[in-house]
């Protein structure tokens, strides 16, 4: 036997009177060795502590009452059982007793319980097993055996099995046979056992629990046809523990798999899933696969138009293909403008589209602007646009008449220049004249701003400047969550419940997207009067973020707002923005974004997030200063969101 120390760099030699058949490390000091075509056993220790290796010989004797041969222990973990796993087990207080977990070829597990410090004093060694019980029948067996061939070359000793003594667990590959199965299951593999070895998986992890008594059946997935050289090497996959309680497999395909399975890694893991994608998420999830293309970009056209709406992925010729380049689509590169077909999306990553030659940038950024400017000289009124127009203002009467309600109870905020009376300093009240004579102090009078009473008419309008989001990534997510259709829903909601109330709110919609920070939609000297000019807006709203150019002005058009709607005077300052909370794929910190919010005293700004991959919105929320942002994932609740709004203005006078 060597033995190699890494951390000295030594190695030191030992020779043994036997065959070593089996050998397993206790702890560093401490070592099991086991005698080919025995069951003798023996111990190794070191003759003293400052020995390099352990290399004294101790034979173990063993009792076996029953009759039966001596385990042969196939896995031994080198570190003990936590003390409360160790009591949950051996229901009694053993808190103080060595131990080690154990895996043999007849049983689940094992536990040997000793005596610290006393194994070579001849102390008896206790040991609790969790027997496994033996098939009863041939049935199961057989069946199994003809449609799987892998049950020959799986078995309880082809692979060792993996100890986790921090999680009491042990974790082995067991073939199909070993697998608990209920009449229904084996009646159909007798019925069908092509089917069912084409859907079965190459075998199953096997987690035994030892501290919750309990045993689960993980299926391998993996090929059942097994290469000649995978047979040759005797065994499907290796498998190890890893550093946290956790086990690592590497198939023979050269796959290679992390697996938890003990609760309190799971526990975590979960917590942190949910950290990412939220609490409650219901929505859909996806997986982003990254990988270059190799091909190059040559120059952007619309391209072909498939009469069958047949999905395309990759190449140049199609429109409404996804992850191509040069035509117009989605998550591609080289394109002039997007182009959603309704397929599943590939995209390609922002490395290689930013690679994309400036020349081939310039003219796919023409050949947008040119289609954008077509697209506005075809926007007009039909009887197909009403239809329309009907879609989405249905969908949000009801809300309009909430919203006009709460219009309808705005108060005045603006503060009256009066004049305040029953001061101490200031011109001499007239009215206070008796009072002075005979000491009274607050006799004098001086101009200054009084709250406006309940119910005082408004002497000047509030301002309202909505900021909507009609960047690229509003119509690239649209058929994955529907944000750009929420965002036009809101639109319809405000055009259309703040029709006729110009004498208590004047409002703005102004747009931002990679092309500017500030684009006008609704102005408010000019309001949309009818149905034609506001579904005119709203289609200028989707064909912008489906021909402009990519990046995000989120922090700028802010700012921007801010600046602007206070160049009037109001009898409030209302800013509000909507946004898809995509602001971490530009590196813009939350932090940033409030600063912004915040930045004007006499501005109320605010932010409602109506997109989110996620629960990228809901983590959002929680850096931005508090009551400034929410999160509207239906345009249904955006009448209560505007109304915690308005009540937030008027508390904060």
């Amino acid at each position: 036997m060597d033995v190699v120390d890494l951390a000295d760099g030594t190695t030191q030699h030992i020779t043994l009177p036997f065959v070593i058949g089996q050998f397993h490390p206790f702890s560093r000091d401490l070592w099991l060795v086991c005698e080919t075509g025995t069951d003798r056993k023996y111990l190794l220790t070191k003759p003293f502590p400052e020995a390099p290796a352990p290399c004294v010989l101790h034979p173990i004797e063993s009792s076996n009452l029953s009759g039966e041969e001596a385990e042969q222990w196939k896995s031994i973990s080198t570190r003990s059982l936590p003390p409360g796993a160790l009591s949950s087990i051996v229901r009694e207080e053993k808190r103080s007793r060595s131990n080690r977990l154990l895996v043999g070829s007849e049983d689940y597990a094992s536990i040997a319980v000793a005596q610290p410090d006393q194994l070579l004093e001849k102390s008896p060694v206790s040991f609790y097993s969790f027997h496994r019980q033996k098939q009863n029948g041939n049935k199961p067996l057989q069946s199994e055996s003809k449609v799987n061939p892998l049950n020959k070359l799986i078995s309880a000793d082809t692979v060792p099995p993996v100890c986790l003594p921090t999680t009491a667990q042990v974790v082995r590959l067991v073939p199909d046979s070993a697998v608990p199965k209920n009449d229904d299951q084996i009646r159909k593999e007798d019925e069908d056992p092509r089917h069912f070895r084409a859907q079965s998986p190459l075998g199953y992890l096997e987690v035994t629990d030892v501290s919750r008594r309990s045993v689960r059946y993980i299926p391998f997935p993996g090929r059942r046809d097994l290469s000649l050289y995978a047979r040759l090497a005797g065994k499907p996959l290796v498998m190890a523990p890893t550093t946290y309680e956790g086990v690592v497999t590497v198939d023979v395909a050269g796959r290679v798999r992390l697996w938890e399975t003990g609760l309190s890694n799971l526990v975590q893991s979960l917590e942190k899933w949910k950290g990412l994608i939220g609490e409650d998420y219901q929505g859909p999830l996806q997986v982003n696969y990254s990988r270059e293309s190799g091909e190059d970009v040559t120059s952007p056209k619309h391209g072909k138009m498939d009469p069958d709406n047949a999905p395309h992925v990759g190449g140049n010729t199609w429109a409404g293909g996804t992850g191509g380049r040069d035509t117009a689509g989605l998550g591609g590169k080289g394109g002039p403008y997007r182009l959603d077909a309704g397929h599943d999306v590939h995209q390609l990553s922002d490395e290689e589209k930013d690679a994309v030659p400036d020349d081939v940038k310039r003219a796919a950024r023409d050949m947008g602007r040119r289609a954008f400017k077509q697209r506005l000289r075809e926007i007009q009124m039909s009887e197909h646009d009403a239809e329309m127009y009907e879609s989405f203002s249905s969908r949000v009467r009801r809300q309009v008449q909430s919203l006009r309600v709460i219009l309808d109870s705005l108060q005045a905020r603006g503060k009256e220049r009066v004049w305040l009376r029953n001061q101490t300093s200031g011109e001499l009240d007239d009215g206070k004249l008796i009072e002075g004579l005979t000491g009274e102090r607050s006799i004098y009078k001086k101009r200054g701003d009084e709250d406006p009473e309940q119910g005082t008419p408004q002497r000047l309008p509030k301002r309202l400047r909505f900021v909507v989001d009609v960047s690229g990534s509003m119509y690239r997510f649209n058929s994955l969550d529907g944000r750009l259709g929420r965002m036009m829903e809101a639109a319809c909601l405000v055009m259309e419940a703040f029709h006729q109330y110009d004498n208590k709110i004047k409002y703005d919609i102004v747009g931002h997207s990679g092309d500017s920070p500030e684009i006008p939609f609704v102005s408010h000297d000019a309001p949309p009067k009818n149905d034609k000019e506001r579904l005119e807006i709203m289609k200028q709203m989707y064909a912008h973020a489906q021909y402009c150019w990519s990046g995000d002005h989120t922090l700028e058009g802010t700012d921007l707002a801010i600046t602007r709607i206070t160049a009037e005077e109001a009898d409030d300052y209302i800013v509000v923005v909507l946004s898809d909370a995509n602001l971490e794929r530009y590196g813009i910190p939350a932090e940033a974004f409030g600063k912004v919010l915040t930045s004007d005293a006499r501005v109320n700004a605010f932010a409602i997030f109506i997109g989110s991959l996620g629960n990228q919105a809901d983590r959002l929320v929680k850096k931005l200063p508090s009551g400034r942002a929410y999160v509207c994932m239906d345009t249904k609740h955006l009448p209560q969101v505007l109304q915690q709004i308005f009540t937030s203005v008027m508390l904060t006078r």
